[in-house]
């Protein structure tokens, strides 16, 4: 974690979101000094009532101008730098608090600005896509990250091979297939996730091109397996595709759990607009016995 843990209170007060089906717990921390250890994570996820699969955490801000900064954990407890569904959900969340369309969070990531029209619009600039072989990061050298030599099964008929590589604020693996539900992602993806090519793990995702304006995708996600939907994968998925001249300039990225817009500006920003939905408010109460490891 980026700061020393402490001890978490008996009772944490939580929403639970979800944007296209990705489970999204919030915790907003903003007025308290306690911190949320790797413990009580892995805790709250594997409660029924509060599974998710990104937990948002919002800290007091550390920049002027921000509305928070943003701690995002996966369900095993390891952190992530960016979460393009869970920023929709906390930027909804805080819109709706103090009638302000337009906010700026900070997270590991960097600063995101978020605009929000309606539950069922809600725009983030999810910032620069990186494409050196050093920033995604991999564990040797790649001149061309459109393609790197992975693949899955005999080196005379790989199953799948030469994924784009890209981090837009974690790393990512995209595999370009002809069905994206051909292939057992369950099985392939906690393989990949932990290549060692991929020295901070990667996000996995098998991409079906459609047409020039449609991506279909499938995710395997860092930290938390099969996804219904996942931000930074649409976006991965979709500037990879640019990068490749498959698709044009702004796309549909087709998940399991519905459709995200994705456009690559001539500025070089990646904007990811979407939907949210809030499903309760609910309170978890942790264990006396819960540990801060």
């Amino acid at each position: 974690m980026s700061e020393p843990a402490t001890r978490a209170p008996q009772a944490l007060n939580f929403h639970k979101m979800n944007g296209l089906g990705n489970e999204i717990v919030v915790v907003d921390l903003r007025s308290s000094t306690t911190q949320i250890t790797p413990a009580d994570v892995r805790a709250v996820a594997a409660s029924p009532r509060s599974h998710f699969d990104q937990m948002m955490v919002l800290c007091p801000p550390r920049t002027a101008g921000t509305v928070a900064f943003v701690t995002i954990f996966n369900t095993d407890g390891s952190e992530s730098a960016a979460c393009g569904n869970g920023t929709r959900c906390i930027a909804w969340l805080e819109s709706q608090k103090t009638g302000r369309p337009n906010l700026r969070f900070e997270t590991m990531a960097g600063l995101l600005d978020v605009a929000v029209e309606s539950i069922d619009r809600i725009t983030v600039d999810m910032g620069e896509p990186r494409f050196a072989w050093n920033e995604i990061p991999l564990s040797e050298p790649f001149h061309d990250t459109r393609g790197i030599e992975l693949q899955i099964g005999p080196i005379d008929a790989p199953i799948l091979h030469s994924p784009s590589v890209v981090n837009v604020g974690n790393p990512h693996a995209i595999f370009w297939v002809d069905d994206v539900d051909a292939h057992d992602l369950a099985r392939f993806g906690p393989l990949l996730e932990n290549h060692p090519i991929f020295p901070e793990r990667a996000n996995i995702s098998l991409a079906q091109v459609r047409s020039r304006s449609d991506i279909k995708l499938r995710v395997w996600e860092r930290g938390t397996g099969l996804t219904q939907a996942c931000g930074t994968a649409a976006c991965a998925a979709a500037v990879t595709a640019m990068r490749k001249k498959l698709v044009d300039r702004t796309v549909a990225v087709h998940l399991p759990g519905g459709v995200l817009s994705v456009t690559w500006t001539e500025g070089n920003r990646i904007l990811m607009t979407g939907p949210v939905e809030w499903e309760y408010e609910d309170r978890w109460t942790r264990s006396p016995a819960a540990t801060g490891t």
